[in-house]
């Protein structure tokens, strides 16, 4: 009997838009993803970010295209020590371009991101699909290439995000930091 309702529940999530195949965007360059980007919003359902959201703040990423078509993503995040968080992902190219696939060394997880819409001089939204253990959770990153955006860019990825499956109150606009100093 449990195992008939949790598979309900699984078919019940797919059609509540948690499955729903997201496309990348047409025309995608992987050029024009370069550089440097703000990560100014962040939205997902998962159980940690419920705990974590109110602390968080404005980070940086780079990205950098590699001759083979993959993407390096190195992102830093000033704490409030003073100390910086720092991640790295080697984001490999599929056979669609603007979809990559990684393995996350820190949070032992696969991840299929789809770089959705960008306009590669002010933002870009990805929408990343998260597996672990057989559990899939979704997450939505908005990037701009400074820390203002526009209140329409902002409504359109909190509308994004809840077509995505995920909840108004796990949609998060990141206020300010200062950025981290280079390595």
């Amino acid at each position: 009997m449990k195992t008939e309702m949790l598979t309900v529940l699984a078919a019940l999530l797919c059609g509540a838009a948690v499955c729903t195949e997201i496309v990348p965007t047409k025309d995608f360059s992987l050029e024009k993803m370069a550089g440097k980007w703000y990560l100014v919003g962040f939205a997902t359902n998962a159980a940690w970010f419920v705990n974590h959201k109110a602390g968080m703040k404005m980070g940086t990423a780079t990205m950098v295209a590699t001759a083979g078509g993959d993407l390096d993503l190195s992102y830093a995040n000033l704490k409030e020590d003073g100390s910086c968080w720092r991640m790295t992902h080697l984001a490999k190219k599929t056979d669609t371009p603007g979809r990559f696939t990684f393995v996350s060394q820190r949070w032992n997880n696969e991840n299929d991101m789809r770089v959705v819409d960008v306009q590669s001089d002010d933002y870009a939204l990805v929408h990343t699909i998260k597996t672990k253990e057989g559990v899939s959770e979704v997450l939505n990153k908005l990037y701009s290439r400074s820390p203002e955006v526009s209140a329409a860019l902002q409504e359109r990825f909190r509308q994004f995000s809840e077509d995505t499956g995920i909840l108004p109150s796990n949609i998060a606009m990141l206020p300010k930091n200062d950025e981290c100093r280079e390595a």
